[in-house]
């Protein structure tokens, strides 16, 4: 019995030890994105859309005004039945552009559709390769550096952007880009 209790209490800190002492490290996937092409092009053809679909907008915008004032100018000389019809196609056209608006720019609209469609495959590539460095350093945790997480200090150390760079194979690493 003497001789079983300390070998119990060996194979508890032995398990102690393997608990606390779990691998860890992060990476800077904003970094990483604006080191890809892939990830450039799919911003750059957003953006496009983006200027397009608000130039729409702005031209729709401007001819429901142009009907406002076109209103407001021609409102003596119009009778109240007449003037009733014109601000109902006015709030029909309102609603028109906000409905738009909605379709384009909305939670659900096809701005971020396109913009999942688009930047999604490049961010599962990232995110696939951060998998890969980690099983192959052994990291039970990895941190995203460019996150909502605030990291106050973090050691280069457990700095792996680099190992995903390159597992990527794109580019130089940020050491080579400082000096």
């Amino acid at each position: 019995m003497k001789r079983i209790l300390p070998f119990f209490l060996f194979l508890f800190l032995l398990g102690i030890n393997d608990i606390f002492a779990q691998k860890f490290g992060y990476v800077d996937t904003q970094y990483i994105l604006s080191r890809m092409s892939e990830y450039k092009a799919a911003q750059a053809e957003i953006a496009t859309l983006a200027k397009g679909w608000e130039g729409e907008i702005q031209q729709k915008l401007k001819e429901v005004e142009e009907m406002e004032i076109a209103l407001k100018a021609e409102e003596v000389l119009l009778t109240a039945e007449l003037k009733a019809e014109r601000k109902q196609e006015i709030d029909r056209k309102w609603r028109e552009v906000k409905d738009f608006q909605r379709q384009i720019f909305g939670s659900d609209g096809l701005y971020f559709l396109k913009k999942k469609e688009l930047i999604k495959p490049v961010q599962d590539r990232v995110f696939e390769a951060v998998e890969r460095v980690a099983k192959n350093n052994r990291l039970e945790i990895v941190f995203d550096k460019s996150g909502e997480l605030v990291m106050i200090y973090t050691n280069p150390v457990h700095d792996y952007t680099d190992y995903v760079i390159e597992d990527l194979g794109i580019g130089e690493n940020k050491e080579t880009e400082n000096n």
